[in-house]
């Protein structure tokens, strides 16, 4: 293949999609060192300035998503597609991409439209173990779809779906051998045991409020809680930092906070359930309820289904909690079956397998 390798990349809106957009485009340029990659996004949205910070060239559409209740805003959204289909064109005239790639996202749909129109080879990275419409959509037209789940061929065309799974943090891989110094990092006591609690970037308001109910009760139980309250609540939770709870906004060495845990309590995006298969610790999942065609529960549920996780439906929280984590905490054996399964699942070659793929339909289309 050609050194002048040219490739688009759209993928944005959340880390979620993001972070294995900016993997892909990683393992690119280590095969095609004079590869030029493009990224397309949102404007407004996170991409715009986490794509730039790892280095790699953005322009924005102006696309968003539709609002699910009855809105205004929604008025101007079919004017947005027209913008941003338009736009897409331009892009793709302008910059002459050998393939184009959608990792998820507002903008990916408008540019992967316009790049199947225009008879760019085309690959998705689909995520989630429930693909949403516009991939759906997409999919009919892309060379390649690549999955993270089982028996997506129920979505897309099976002859064009391959299991590659997710790209996720290499730094993930081996973390247990990390556990001494990530103990001292963290300021732990090695007799103690660790809960880590992940409520993503933002944070999650009803994560928050469970552990906040039941900081006494580890307290209690002399567990060490690394609490992840996420931006916009970490103000009002540091209040309950003390020998055995630390809160933090964000955590900026994830690979120390997986090996210093013991249990693992977190939300159920496609990217950090790939990661935690990884990791290979017990994990308790609660799936956001507010997530399109709610995906979070079906990504847990694909889990649990293979005795590798818990489950645990926010609307259930307050009943079932408490039982579940005294469970896994205290019984070895549970935590040790967990573990094992849930790293039976781990697809830690995922991001090199997604550029083989990408690689086989640019020699195809040739």
């Amino acid at each position: 293949m050609k050194q002048s390798l040219k490739v688009i990349i759209s993928g944005g809106g959340t880390g979620g999609h993001i972070y294995p957009a900016v993997s892909i485009a990683d393992e690119i340029m280590k095969r095609y060192p004079t590869a030029e990659i493009l990224f397309v996004g949102a404007k407004d949205r996170m991409e715009m300035t986490k794509v730039p910070q790892a280095g790699y060239r953005i322009e924005g559409l102006w696309i968003t998503g539709l609002d699910r209740s009855l809105s205004k805003k929604n008025l101007s959204f079919p004017f947005k597609v027209i913008s941003s289909l338009w736009a897409s064109r331009k892009i793709i005239k302008r910059f002459k991409p050998d393939v184009v790639i959608g990792t998820g996202g507002f903008a990916s749909g408008p540019l992967l439209k316009m790049a199947n129109s225009m008879n760019i080879p085309t690959l998705i990275q689909e995520q989630n173990s429930y693909p949403g419409i516009t991939n759906r959509l997409l999919g009919k037209k892309a060379d390649v779809i690549c999955t993270a789940y089982e028996d997506l061929g129920r979505y897309f065309p099976l002859e064009k779906t391959v299991k590659t799974g997710n790209p996720v943090r290499q730094g993930l891989i081996n973390v247990s051998e990390k556990r001494e110094e990530a103990q001292k990092f963290f300021k732990l006591k090695r007799e103690r045991k660790t809960l880590l609690v992940l409520g993503g970037s933002l944070g999650a308001r009803r994560i928050n409020q469970l552990m906040e109910a039941f900081v006494d009760l580890f307290e209690k139980n002399e567990i060490q809680l690394i609490w992840q309250t996420g931006s916009l609540y970490y103000e009002e939770y540091k209040k309950f930092n003390n020998e055995f709870v630390q809160t933090h906004a964000f955590l900026s060495r994830m690979d120390y906070a997986y090996a210093a845990a013991d249990v693992i309590v977190s939300r159920a995006g496609a990217i950090s359930v790939s990661e935690l298969c990884l990791v290979g610790k017990p994990v308790i999942f609660i799936p956001s309820p507010n997530v399109a065609e709610n995906h979070q529960a079906k990504n847990a549920l694909t889990i649990a289904s293979e005795n590798a996780a818990y489950v645990l439906n926010e609307i259930d929280l307050a009943k079932e909690f408490s039982e579940t984590i005294m469970l896994v905490l205290d019984s070895e054996k549970v935590r040790k079956d967990l573990s094992e399964n849930i790293k039976k699942l781990a697809l830690p070659g995922a991001t090199s397998a997604i550029v083989d793929e990408m690689e086989k339909i640019i020699k195809t289309r040739k």
